[in-house]
């Protein structure tokens, strides 16, 4: 049964961080269309004035943040004493747990493109141990498929396997088309699916979907994305819902206004970091 597009939302300009400019697809307002997907933040730029100012230290927990920069690098430094870069093609992944400060700097490239998503985390999950993991080029394969390739970023493609989520199961795809090409995917069928127009335009579900925009859709253990008249690179994001309740609070996603309020009590008091390194 081919799945049927539920919820459409197209990204907005806004400004995060110390000024980065960005599009914001999904947020507080989608996060229950889409969960488990808290947030969407799309760049897409050729001026180093829009993101050079990065993102300086700040906290998180309950969430994991996964960032994709396909275009671009990242350099990352976290209250745990890591201190990484990624560059084209390569992901940072980032498990807040029970609390993780962070920091991003974005330098000076040709083009900054990418996302970063919100995964929301289990309420069990809501306080392990945080940890950060870089997934590099050499760690994803790229595979040919009809009119293109796809990149596996983590998860599962056809017995394929990339980096494997440690609390809910993410498959996440960079699928690329051709002009005027149709590329069919097996999907579990009760998952929760969304598909992001990273760079052109789509067909789903007889439907034409923008530039910059993700589609939510239905149960069903197959859809069908065709290119148009350009290049298509569509994000692919599968997982499973959580349906649990959520209480957001700036960078902290928790299940109860008690855990949230606690969290930002702990931020206050100097308690919210629980490992003792602390980066400087």
């Amino acid at each position: 049964m081919k799945r049927k597009i539920l919820s459409e939302v197209k990204g907005f300009e806004t400004t995060d961080g110390a000024g980065v400019r960005l599009m914001r697809v999904l947020s507080r307002r989608s996060s229950k269309a889409f969960d488990p997907i808290l947030m969407l933040d799309s760049f897409d730029s050729t001026d180093p004035k829009d993101y050079i100012a990065g993102f300086p230290m700040h906290p998180h927990r309950g969430i994991e943040t996964i960032s994709y920069v396909y275009k671009g690098n990242m350099l990352h430094k976290d209250s745990l004493g890591n201190q990484d870069a990624i560059t084209d093609g390569e992901l940072q992944w980032m498990t807040a747990g029970s609390g993780i400060l962070h920091s991003e700097e974005i330098p000076v490239s040709e083009r900054m493109l990418g996302v970063q998503l919100w995964l929301n985390l289990p309420a069990k999950d809501k306080m392990v141990a945080p940890e950060y993991h870089a997934i590099k080029n050499k760690d994803i394969e790229e595979i040919e498929i009809d009119g293109g390739k796809l990149r596996l970023l983590a998860g599962n493609y056809k017995g394929n396997k990339g980096y494997q989520s440690k609390h809910l199961p993410l498959n996440y795809y960079d699928i690329q088309l051709a002009p005027n090409k149709s590329f069919k995917i097996e999907t579990e069928k009760d998952s929760s699916l969304l598909l992001f127009t990273l760079v052109g335009k789509a067909l789903i579900d007889d439907k034409t979907i923008e530039e910059k925009t993700a589609v939510k859709l239905g149960d069903g253990d197959e859809i069908v994305v065709s290119s148009l008249y350009e290049d298509l690179q569509l994000l692919f994001v599968e997982s499973k819902y959580l349906g649990e309740p959520i209480s957001w609070g700036g960078p902290i996603v928790m299940n109860t206004k008690e855990e949230l309020d606690r969290a930002f009590e702990e931020l206050e008091n100097g308690n919210f970091i629980k490992d003792e390194m602390i980066y400087d």
